[in-house]
């Protein structure tokens, strides 16, 4: 039987709508999940969009799309039997996961009740803004958390209000990243042998994606502007979204895209026949350059416009994969499902519909080879396992063995050989880094990470270590330098993944291999390595080999079509917004791969796409379009359901409030804050469906009320009357946000070239831990020798001969 990484962990689920992904993606791993519930069922159960079924408890899609692999049993808190199964359920317990305060609420169990029936729980509770602060009882839903967590200031085009994706991203988010968390906080416990709490802020994980926005202001002294579907670099706006004859497409207008293009534009009658002969390296060279950077790429996005606008998407997709660049169509949801990529992978779930039909469901996230995920059961009907788990209750349970308990850091004495570059790796390893492994960053003088020329720069000084882009990503760890080129520099890479327990790499599928240090080869110089390998589409598959960032990743995935105004070309979300869904999948799977060496000796390879860990975030649109024919698309900040929702001009400049309306009581009171009290009585706007017919004149009366005000003034009248809303808050904004300074979010760190500045923080904090993050990004080889002494344990003459030969870069 082939194992699964947490098959000997329980998890009771007391989660609703609200983050109930995270124990899903533990259940994937092997663990078993219990959804403990009332007679009534979890509001889970109630969250729109719906299946047309006459089983109640299974209507849910979002329901049906993340509660796979877990079990449900209903325990009601009247019954003082129930109530004494719970406590037993508890006490055997290793994870306990829940939404606000759902168990105390409902049980009268608090976390000090928990922890006193079991001293090994893991204990941890999602909330909006965190468990306590100043803000921690704001009222609260999808559009304002994503205003006050920043993403929003930076979203949409210019000439209009500021954006949120369409469809409903914040408890997806703040699920996944709960279960990064619990990983986290289990290899505390094991250390030190203490029960955990984890609080995790929707707001704080939110923040995590504006990915080079979070310091903007703090760091280089002025805010990123809105440039709608653009991506600002320091050579100006470098546009990425183009029409095609039937659709979009997300390209970078540089030299491998155009080269690779060149033949096709000269056919189309583009460009004349000397383009053929062009120096392509002296045209690389000048994108570097200040002054013509600008005037290249503004002429290579016309030609792509011009080129792009003569054919198909798809076409030209396919075009890419033949030809070594990346063109990335805008998908649609339908079109996702028919993407021949993933069916080579074997990656769709059949999922089995309550009305005896099947639907494609995103699958399994992970590609192992010595364990497995599986889809053990789909989500679960109410009390559809009570008699099972009761009757389990009566038998022993053995639970995992706990090491001698130390005040160490979680993962300190774990070594991370790390061959990553750009978003998603470096964020996935960092966050081993800030809980106490030592991460040693391979990179190269000749060619550092891209991101170290990545805006922002500190005092808007351009320098390889000057880079809060690189900065936040790669806090806690050290960076050593080498010449992967020469035979001594190879060398040490081996000789630093020998020394390692993970290994984690995201170059493109097989350049790894190429260099002679794929799986095959170091797992014979370290048999129990973790290894794990992230990019785009994942190592296998017709469009492996494409190369790409999280742009084109967000486009095909479905994201730059839901984000933007229904009138308007795709927006997209702000920069890479696949790098920011990843990094919360490959921690789970580095914290269980290191939890089961722990327990087995094994190490294990890991394939992980990164456009199939996005998926999981539009899983109930997925069912939706499948099941109703509704395809979700782009609506500004408009909700399908509920209304009003949306984001107003207050006064100032850039200055918005985000207003979410969701339900008729909070019309009711709307009305009389703005003004339009007859609006209270008028049946034509008594329901959401007959607001959302009236939206625009409803913007109208909001905007003229909210203009005359501060945005934190409109936020504060409208939250006193009951009412969800939330400044559009930026980077600046963010680092006096009152709550975040109760959190400790940010973190300030003397960086040996920037001085003191601010690192952005976790997003969750465990109770009696200051969970980092532990110190600066590394300036390029600052630790070089270093880690060839301390962490590779290199003679001094051994050192002297790795930088006579040019190896160390």
């Amino acid at each position: 039987m082939t194992p699964r990484l947490l098959e000997p962990y329980l998890i009771l689920d007391f989660t609703d709508d609200r983050g109930e992904i995270g124990p899903m993606l533990l259940g994937d791993l092997g663990a078993d999940v219990i959804r403990v519930e009332t007679p009534r069922g979890s509001d889970a159960r109630r969250c729109p969009p719906f299946i047309d079924t006459d089983k109640e408890d299974l209507r849910s899609l979002q329901f049906l799309a993340f509660n796979r692999n877990k079990r449900s049993i209903v325990l009601d808190p009247a019954d003082a039997d129930d109530v004494a199964v719970l406590e037993k359920l508890i006490e055997r317990a290793d994870f306990l996961f829940e939404s606000g305060h759902n168990l105390s609420s409902t049980y009268g169990i608090d976390v000090e009740d928990a922890q006193k029936i079991n001293d090994r729980i893991v204990h941890v509770r999602l909330t909006a803004f965190g468990d306590d602060g100043p803000h921690a009882d704001l009222l609260s839903n999808d559009l304002t958390i994503v205003a006050m967590g920043g993403p929003v200031s930076l979203q949409g085009q210019p000439e209009r209000p500021p954006i949120r994706l369409s469809v409903p991203q914040v408890w997806r988010h703040a699920g996944a990243e709960a279960a990064a968390a619990s990983m986290v906080a289990h290899r505390r416990m094991q250390t030190s042998g203490k029960p955990q709490y984890v609080d995790l802020s929707a707001q704080c994980v939110m923040t995590w994606t504006m990915l080079n926005g979070m310091l903007a202001k703090p760091i280089q002294g002025f805010e990123f502007e809105r440039v709608g579907s653009g991506v600002i670099q320091g050579a100006g706006t470098l546009e990425l979204v183009y029409p095609t004859t039937d659709g979009h497409l997300v390209a970078i207008p540089n030299r491998p895209v155009l080269e690779a293009c060149t033949e096709e534009m000269i056919q189309d009658g583009l460009v004349d026949d000397s383009w053929r002969d062009r120096d392509w390296e002296a045209f690389a060279a000048e994108m570097l350059h200040p002054e013509m950077a600008p005037r290249h790429l503004r002429v290579g996005a016309d030609l792509l416009r011009r080129f792009f606008a003569k054919h198909g998407k798809n076409e030209l997709f396919e075009y890419g994969v033949q030809h070594g660049c990346t063109l990335a169509p805008v998908n649609t949801l339908g079109e996702l499902l028919a993407l021949s990529h993933l069916e080579a992978r074997d990656y769709w779930q059949r999922l089995l519909l309550p009305d005896g039909t099947e639907a494609a469901a995103p699958g399994l996230w992970a590609k192992p080879d010595t364990f497995e995920l599986t889809i053990r059961c789909g989500a679960p009907a109410l009390d559809e396992h009570g008699i099972e788990i009761r009757q389990e209750l009566m038998q022993a349970r053995t639970r995992t063995s706990v090491e001698d308990h130390a005040d160490v850091l979680p993962f300190e004495g774990i070594s991370v050989a790390d061959f990553t570059w750009v978003g998603v790796g470096p964020i996935s390893s960092k966050c081993l880094a800030d809980h106490g492994a030592t991460v040693t960053r391979v990179e190269s003088e000749g060619r550092p990470d891209i991101l170290r020329g990545g805006l922002p720069f500190k005092d808007n000084e351009s320098g390889w270590n000057r880079s809060q882009f690189y900065g936040d990503f790669n806090t806690s760890k050290r960076s050593l330098t080498l010449n992967m080129k020469t035979e001594v520099g190879m060398a040490l890479a081996r000789r630093l993944i020998t020394d390692s327990d993970v290994l984690i790499e995201s170059f493109a599928p097989g350049a790894i291999a190429r260099m002679g240090l794929g799986y095959e080869e170091v797992q014979k110089l370290n048999p129990n390595l973790i290894m794990i390998s992230t990019c785009l589409m994942g190592q296998t598959g017709p469009a492996a080999n494409l190369a790409g960032f999280g742009y084109h990743a967000a486009s095909l995935a479905g994201f730059y079509e839901v984000t933007g105004w229904p009138d308007l070309p795709p927006a997209g979300p702000w920069m890479a917004y696949t790098d920011t869904i990843a990094p919360r999948f490959i921690p789970i799977l580095l914290a269980a791969a290191l939890d089961y060496r722990r327990r087995t000796g094994k190490g294990c390879y890991i394939d992980v796409a990164q456009m199939e860990t996005a998926l999981h975030f539009l899983a109930p649109e997925l069912l939706d379009l499948q099941v109703n024919g509704y395809a979700a698309t782009r609506m500004g900040n408009r909700h399908r359901f509920f209304a009003p929702q949306g984001v107003y001009q207050c006064t100032g400049d850039e200055a918005w409030c985000a207003i979410g309306v969701d339900t008729d009581a909070q019309w009711q009171s709307l009305c009389k804050v703005i003004g339009q009290t007859e609006w209270a009585d008028d049946p034509a706007y008594a329901f959401h469906a007959e607001r959302l017919q009236r939206h625009d004149d409803i913007d109208e009366a909001i905007t003229a009320w909210s203009r005359e005000l501060d945005k934190y003034e409109a936020m504060a009248i409208l939250q006193s009357a009951g009412i969800p809303a939330g400044a559009v808050q930026s980077s600046g904004d963010l680092l006096q946000d009152e709550q975040y300074k109760h959190r400790g979010f940010h973190r300030y760190f003397d960086h040996s070239e920037m001085g003191n500045i601010p690192y952005s923080g976790h997003q969750y904090r465990i109770s009696d831990y200051d969970n980092g993050p532990r110190g600066p990004a590394p300036c390029v080889g600052e630790h070089s020798f270093e880690v060839l002494s301390d962490v590779m344990n290199l003679s001094d003459e051994e050192i002297a001969e790795a930088y006579a030969s040019g190896a160390i870069s």
